[in-house]
């Protein structure tokens, strides 16, 4: 019988000040489900799933290396999922996320994914040293993201029929500021 390979930065689990990074554990299994059947999620990345397969893959990410459920701290609420993957791009570290859309524009992806470039930078090994994120070209929204954390374009290539751009870490994200809550002043200050 197989063993299965140990890996020393596996199991992690990052906190950032909004968010929990943690294995992928068998509750989590609907939010990964409407990730991946999601017409929006989806609608950079090849499109949605049909829903029995999702489950079926969704089973089969419990306890992944690399992939982590992005959980609220406030309320444990589940809200999407990060994968670190060592290796995936020509040797480098390939950092990748979704977010269920309700959870889109409060800053969540930008924390997560920060977390997760320095966990990559400083505890997974790799063949090339670096972290990447690919993102469609035609992706604005994650395109500005992953700019925001520093990213720069490296490359170009096509996947799912339309246009990508690997962007890459060159210096890891510093620890973003969280966007203002309720109640702050305008400069983000709390009274």
């Amino acid at each position: 019988m197989p063993t299965a390979q140990v890996v020393p930065y596996w199991p992690a689990s990052l906190t950032t000040e909004r968010l929990l990074l943690r294995p992928v554990v068998e509750a989590d299994t609907p939010v990964l489900t409407r990730l991946w059947t999601d017409v929006e999620v989806r609608r950079y990345l090849g499109g949605p799933l049909a829903e029995e397969a999702a489950r079926t893959r969704a089973r089969r990410c419990v306890g992944v290396t690399g992939l982590f459920t992005v959980v609220r701290r406030l309320d444990d609420t589940a809200l999407g999922s990060v994968f670190v993957a060592p290796e995936a791009r020509d040797g480098r570290t390939e950092v990748s996320y979704q977010l269920v859309p309700e959870y889109w524009g409060s800053g969540y992806a930008q924390e997560a994914v920060a977390a997760a470039v320095r966990w990559a930078a400083a505890e997974v090994p790799a063949r090339v040293p670096g972290v990447v994120a690919v993102t469609q070209a035609a992706n604005e929204s994650s395109r500005r993201l992953l700019e925001r954390l520093g990213a720069t374009p490296a490359g170009t290539f096509v996947e799912w029929n339309a246009p990508q751009v690997t962007y890459r870490f060159d210096h890891c994200p510093t620890r973003p500021t969280p966007p203002p809550q309720r109640g702050d002043t305008p400069d983000g200050c709390r009274p």
